[in-house]
């Protein structure tokens, strides 16, 4: 116990000692916490539109200023023909067109059919689908106005009204959804990049040969290099949930200490796949890089840009490989939806059998290059 105890107080003070270190502990974290939050989302706001008003009439303006009063659009232009508006689109000034044709009042008024033209810039599939979403809506409710005022027939109270409740997330906050699986993200990635080159570091530098031939035993070493960086993982997670419900207000609806018992453990498998890759490595730039590779793929699968189910089915077979999907899954659900350990059970063991594989294995491999 004292060999480890004089392990860790090495390692600390190396830690501290390194100017670069403390802020990629603390600060950086935090800072990507706070910006990803905010700017990691698929919400479509102020979108750049502009009108190609043909018609000049009451009822255009009428439907135009629908789409002005609109929080998701900002006017750009408007103009008389599409010819004039190109370029603007071309250079991404603008983003939609509403081309409103002539003779629309006047269609309207006899109760005729009359067409309007959208025009998106699609290069953004995503993008460009949830802006005629938003459009399209706009347009129904201008429509179904105009029916009740020709007919006085109030298309709105017949028919099957649905009224949605939204449960775990009721104002729709991208944040609240997405703020859980940054704080995934930015724990494994300082678990496994520190310990990853911590110990690539002590080859460079040559320290690693004079660690070997002491007595120091295998168990020992490995607690001694690893312990600091689980520590201090588990010390940005508790701050980051504190920012989490401080600034975001993201409800922590389960059990704190369920949520610090199982990062725990999911931090013993980031620790091991980090001693892995050091194991493998010579150079901090190649640990970095192979730690970069693998962890590029986990985050893209791990359902925290792109929903698992959207995935194509091999994907999804896939991802039973991937750690992360698992742990981010546990943390919506525990701080959302508030689950208690039967629960999340599955993704528990999941997260076990992992972190039992990885640390297995960085082990037997750390004993074949001592």
């Amino acid at each position: 116990m004292r060999t480890i105890l004089f392990l860790l107080q090495k390692e600390f003070i190396q830690i501290f000692r390194n100017k670069m270190m403390l802020p990629i502990i603390i600060v950086i974290p935090i800072v990507q916490l706070l910006i990803l939050s905010y700017t990691a989302t698929f919400e479509i706001k102020n979108v750049s539109l502009a009108f190609v008003d043909q018609d000049k009439t009451q009822t255009s303006k009428e439907l135009k200023s629908r789409f002005e009063h609109s929080p998701f659009f900002t006017t750009y232009a408007e103009a008389d023909h599409i010819a004039q508006l190109e370029e603007a689109m071309l250079h991404q000034k603008v983003e939609m067109i509403l081309v409103i044709p002539k003779d629309f009042e006047k269609h309207l008024n006899l109760s005729k059919k009359t067409d309007l033209q959208l025009i998106v810039d699609a290069v953004n599939g995503s993008a460009a689908n949830l802006m005629a979403s938003y459009a399209n809506q706009i347009v129904l409710g201008f429509n179904s106005d105009i029916i009740t005022e020709l007919t006085g027939f109030n298309i709105k109270e017949t028919g099957i009204h649905v009224v949605p409740r939204y449960w775990y997330n009721p104002e729709l906050d991208y944040k609240t959804y997405m703020v859980p699986g940054i704080l995934v993200l930015l724990v494994s990635l300082i678990g496994a990049f520190l310990s990853g080159m911590n110990i690539v570091r002590e080859k460079e530098i040559g320290t690693i040969e004079q660690l070997n031939v002491t007595p120091i035993k295998k168990h020992q070493f490995i607690i001694g290099k690893l312990l600091p960086f689980w520590l201090i993982a588990m010390f940005d997670l508790c701050f980051g949930l504190v920012i989490a419900k401080i600034i975001f207000a993201i409800p922590i609806l389960g059990s704190v200490w369920l949520i610090l018992g199982v990062a725990a453990i999911y931090l013993i498998l980031v620790l091991g796949l980090g001693l892995f890759i050091s194991t493998i490595t010579d150079t901090q730039q190649q640990a970095m890089f192979l730690a970069w590779f693998f962890f590029v793929i986990f985050i893209m699968l791990s359902g925290l840009f792109t929903p698992i189910e959207a995935m194509p089915e091999w994907t999804q077979r896939l991802n039973i490989l991937n750690p992360i999907a698992y742990f981010i899954d546990f943390m919506r659900m525990v701080m959302l939806k508030g689950s208690g350990f039967s629960d999340v059970l599955s993704q528990i063991l999941h997260i076990t059998i992992y972190a039992i594989i990885t640390m297995g294995l960085a082990i037997f491999r750390y004993r074949k290059r001592a």
